[in-house]
């Protein structure tokens, strides 16, 4: 029979994931969103973040008006948060999308808007979504076949100050797609497959059937290598921060530079 609640080693994980991206316990007060598609890793992220927190979870589902099915996934979403007790408010795009180039993009784009806007609006201090060790390793596939630098072979930040007013994380980048899809089978919760998540014109349904044709390819793996990437461009771009404040001088006509003791290139 299935269990209302994930088993509590996987909440325990899950606590320690999210407070190792914030550096601390969550304060009783504070309060998290969550950011719930109605997919199977987005409905695992919602139940482990109420198990983890309870009432402090606050929920909210992006409706970007793309398909016709979106409206009764964010109902049902909504029915599963009413039945745990969860806030849940479903989010819409004042003008809906138009044309399909450079559609996810943008649909991104609004959807981290909307959740920053809804997050400031109840005083949440973080946003989390359900990005996997799967995405990770998909994105990376993806940023190697564009040719990326080190920031975008870095993939997928667990936490990232840039979408919006507040930081996003991701507390989900070092489990599978298999544990999150059980979670959800266990507690016997409804969820929802996303279609376009199979339509090939998408490079990351390419890289998806990559992965899943080869078996040297490991998930986790190369998820940790876009990780150890993370953590390298991060500290580029530190120690260049620290050298600028230390030896650049700027006016409004021109930038001097002190170069006296700088350690010659190998």
């Amino acid at each position: 029979m299935p269990s209302p609640t994930p088993d509590p080693a996987l909440v325990d994980r899950f606590r320690a994931d999210f407070e190792r991206l914030i550096g601390r316990a969550l304060e009783p007060d504070e309060r998290i969103g969550v950011a719930v598609s109605g997919g199977p890793d987005s409905m695992a992220l919602l139940l482990l973040a109420h198990a983890a927190y309870g009432a402090r979870a606050l929920a909210a589902t992006v409706d970007h008006g793309l398909r016709a099915q979106a409206v009764e996934e964010a109902a049902m979403v909504h029915r599963q948060c009413e039945a745990m007790g969860v806030e849940h408010a479903t989010l819409w795009p004042d003008q809906p999308l138009q044309g399909h180039a450079g559609v996810q993009a943008r649909a991104r784009a609004v959807r981290y808007r909307l959740l920053g806007q809804w997050a400031d609006e109840l005083g949440i201090a973080w946003i989390a979504t359900a990005h996997h060790a799967d995405d990770q390793a998909e994105t990376l596939l993806m940023r190697i076949a564009r040719g990326s630098g080190l920031a975008g072979l870095a993939g997928i930040r667990a936490v990232n100050r840039n979408l919006g007013p507040g930081p996003i994380l991701r507390p989900l980048l070092t489990w599978r797609r298999a544990t999150l899809r059980g979670i959800v089978e266990a507690c016997g919760a409804r969820f929802a497959l996303d279609p376009s998540n199979a339509d090939t014109v998408y490079d990351r349904t390419r890289a998806r059937a990559l992965l899943h044709a080869t078996d040297w390819l490991d998930p986790e793996r190369v998820a940790r290598t876009a990780a150890n990437l993370a953590e390298d461009d991060a500290l580029i771009a530190r120690l260049a921060e620290e050298a600028w404040n230390d030896r650049a001088e700027a006016s409004n006509r021109a930038v001097a530079w002190r170069a006296e003791g700088l350690a010659r290139p190998i």
